[in-house]
């Protein structure tokens, strides 16, 4: 009789859990007839695969520092938790994803009682934007990270951090999702009609450093673009605070919600006023021209400033070492000179065509590890249990 492949996976946050699920499926595949046995921590989409989660998934889902700090005693006893429960186990391979101050000390934890176990981590911490140590730290107990965006290897290679395979990003499998039909091109063409994108970010604090100047914004391009409409897609539970944080706006924006509404919305938008995450990088692959800001606490822009060591924070600007979308911060995030920006990008002209043909790069880029992130994730995660181990 065969015997069973034994995968432990934790995965801290729903991102993650859609990535370990959709690993899972893959790992079946290349499996074949030999059986899968997998335990770990997960959501809903992982246990829809078939994982008993030794503790709810929730218990770790934690954001920002003050919940952090208030829960900390029960994160510092589930890494413990997740760490034993991994040894008894007895994998073939750990495979951690994304949350990196939380899974990454459970894999060290697990290197120290079982160091035979290989150990992949999937989503590279952002070590080359800030706290730069953190690569040569994770090297002992990590042993290959499986990155999403095409930089990082060479990245953790110059910081002495773990091997890393760059496997693509899942946003590339779903492309053809932001690929405007007939009638969406025909508004997205409409320089004198345009849909404009407001994508504040998805932090409290993000929003409200952020909606007051894009209000402004709005309200300046409207005034040479008044056939203008505004789109600003919300996750549910900001709703009511988008809703009151705009009330006063001179130009109301569109509020929409769902994964429908938004993705019609980026279909037909011909610019975006966005915060500079990771939204960014969806609306590059969407092709849709950007102004990018960031806004936070005086205190938070001191700390930024000292931490982060590049020159732009724009992903598409990294991914093609070109800075392509402009992006204004703190005080230069100013209603006009956002509004300025933004009437650029939406007129035919350089400024516009620069970020689209930048655009172009950024694509390939991305696409140049293959079609399938969970494939190839499966395949250099695979390769380690055929390695040696302990970095």
């Amino acid at each position: 009789m065969t015997r069973p492949f034994r995968l432990f996976v934790v995965a801290g946050e729903a991102s993650g859990d859609a990535l370990g699920a959709r690993f899972v499926a893959r790992l079946r595949e290349v499996l074949g007839d030999r059986p899968l046995e997998l335990s770990g921590v997960g959501g809903e989409a992982l246990i829809a695969e078939g994982l008993h989660s030794v503790f709810p998934q929730e218990d770790i889902a934690v954001m920002g520092f003050g919940p952090v700090v208030a829960r900390l005693p029960l994160l510092l006893r589930r890494m413990s938790d997740a760490a034993r429960a991994a040894a008894a186990f007895k994998p073939d391979l750990l495979l951690t994803i994304d949350a990196p101050d939380f899974s990454l000390r459970v894999a060290k934890r697990l290197r120290r009682l079982a160091p035979g176990v290989p150990i992949a981590h999937w989503v590279c911490p952002s070590v080359w934007a800030w706290r730069q140590g953190r690569a040569k730290r994770m090297k002992p107990h990590v042993d290959r990270i499986l990155a999403l965006l095409p930089f990082e290897p060479a990245a953790l290679e110059r910081l002495g951090g773990p091997a890393t395979v760059y496997v693509g990003h899942p946003l590339i499998e779903r492309l053809q999702e932001y690929r405007p039909g007939p009638d969406e091109a025909e508004r997205r063409d409409d320089a004198e009609a345009p849909t404009i994108l407001v994508l504040p970010g998805s932090r409290g604090s993000e929003i409200r450093h952020l909606l007051p100047p894009f209000g402004e914004a709005v309200a300046l391009v409207a005034e040479q673009l008044p056939r203008a409409r505004f789109v600003l897609p919300a996750v549910p539970r900001l709703v009511a605070a988008i809703a009151q944080l705009t009330t006063d706006w001179r130009v109301k924006p569109e509020i929409v919600t769902g994964e429908a509404a938004k993705l019609a919305a980026f279909r037909e938008a011909r610019a975006a006023l966005a915060a500079s995450g990771t939204v960014t990088l969806e609306l590059a692959l969407a092709q849709v021209p950007t102004v990018a800001a960031y806004r936070g606490a005086n205190w938070e822009a001191v700390l930024a400033r000292r931490l982060i060591k590049l020159p732009s924070v724009i992903l598409p600007n990294l991914i093609i070492g070109e800075s392509v979308v402009p992006e204004f911060i703190q005080d230069e995030a100013s209603p006009q000179a956002l509004a300025a920006a933004l009437l650029a990008a939406i007129a035919d002209g350089p400024a516009r065509q620069r970020q689209l043909d930048g655009f172009v790069t950024v694509e390939q880029n991305m696409r140049s590890a293959g079609p399938s992130p969970a494939e190839n994730a499966v395949s250099a995660a695979l390769a380690l249990v055929r390695e040696p181990t302990g970095g």
